[in-house]
């Protein structure tokens, strides 16, 4: 019967290792010059910004200190209710570059991000158009090496997976498991980038950068006016239509700090977490069902050991059982050390965070999956498509 246990212990073994070979070969963005081309092509940065007054100043202060001159950023100010629209006139008024476009009312069946971008694109004169979000902060190198990217690599479309901040210890114990559970389903950029079906394929909101000729004949954010998560769609209307795109890592060049307390992680993924899955799956009802449980796994595979342990303090288990929660949870320990201090830049001894951090992701898919389609997010409601 121990050696029962001591089998069941490879699939926590063994699935770190599957996610590692998975990320291999994982184009980075740092390999690219950062070189200006001597007629360089004008760009155009558009950054919808909803009641975005704490992070407007820094993310456009950022996109101006671009080496990559021949750039025009426009801010579309989606009907704020603070000072984002005067913090981002301000900053026109000091800068020829940036514009502000007052968003107009968000019309029936869109989402309001997506109304914002499309208004932004309207009025974009670039041949090139990047999407930003409010929220992030960009090297001076940042465009240059994704314009290179494109040029070199023949490319339609380009996303660039950052580094994300984690600035509280709500942000630190929960933001990495839910990307854990994003790796387990895509494995690193190079997978996706490998990946043949366009529901392998998968972008990275804050940054997203079109040729105009391919935003276009997509169809813009109009063609996916009433997706929750609208990179999502976006990379895979990229790929169903024929045109060449990839996901590269630019965590030096890139940074974001998506929440900034537990309530805004708790929203935010609850916004995502099952309206976007739906469409990381084979079409059809059955997988739709399906989706609630398959988003269990990774929390539970997270706090099954850890929680086993406990319990043998409390009351008698089998000792095969026990020396597999001993395993398994060291295992465990030793691997989210490792993920937080690589990936995040943060102490090792997060990792003993772990179970709370599992518990509240569990609250999360069943906050997510009990509104279903319906979505709440920056005082507006939506039913997602």
């Amino acid at each position: 019967m121990t050696r029962f246990w001591i089998l069941a212990c490879l699939p926590w073994l063994l699935g770190p290792l599957v996610l590692l070979w998975r990320a291999r070969d994982s184009p980075s963005l740092s390999d690219e010059p950062d070189e200006i081309p001597p007629e360089a092509p004008l760009v155009s940065v558009i950054v919808p910004a909803r009641n975005e007054a704490l992070n407007i100043e820094r993310c456009v202060r950022s996109l101006l200190r671009s080496r990559w001159l021949a750039l025009e950023v426009i801010v579309v100010d989606d009907r704020s209710e603070d000072a984002t629209g005067a913090l981002a006139r301000a900053l026109a008024a000091a800068d020829a570059r940036v514009r502000v476009i007052e968003g107009a009312p968000v019309p029936d069946g869109w989402f309001g991000k997506q109304w914002a971008c499309a208004q932004g694109a309207s009025a974009a004169r670039g041949s090139t158009l990047i999407f930003t979000d409010a929220d992030t902060a960009h090297a001076p190198t940042l465009i240059p090496r994704s314009m290179h990217a494109m040029r070199t690599r023949a490319l339609d479309f380009l996303t660039v997976g950052g580094f994300q901040e984690l600035g509280s210890f709500w942000e630190r114990v929960v933001m990495p498991q839910v990307f854990y559970m994003i790796a387990s389903r895509y494995g690193g950029a190079g997978a996706v980038n490998r990946a043949r079906r366009s529901r392998d394929k998968i972008a990275n909101g804050q940054y997203l950068c079109f040729t105009r000729a391919c935003y276009d004949a997509i169809g813009g954010h109009a063609s996916v006016r009433g997706k929750a998560a609208e990179d999502l769609a976006l990379a895979q209307l990229v790929h169903a239509r024929g045109m060449r795109g990839e996901l590269v890592m630019g965590e030096h060049d890139l940074s974001t700090r998506m929440y900034t307390s537990l309530a805004g992680i708790v929203n935010g993924w609850t916004k995502n977490m099952v309206t976007a899955g739906v469409d990381t799956l084979p079409a059809g009802v059955v997988p739709r069902l399906l989706l609630p449980v398959l988003l269990l796994i990774v929390p539970l595979v997270h706090l099954a050991p850890p929680a086993t342990a406990i319990a043998s303090l409390f009351a008698p288990l089998a000792k095969g059982a026990v020396l597999w929660a001993g395993v398994c949870s060291a295992i465990l320990l030793v691997w989210w050390a490792f993920i937080y201090v690589r990936a995040f830049r943060q102490s090792p001894l997060y990792a003993l965070t772990l179970p709370l951090g599992a518990v509240i992701v569990l609250f999360i898919i069943a906050r997510a999956t009990v509104r279903g389609r319906g979505v709440e997010w920056k005082g507006r409601r939506y039913q997602a498509g």
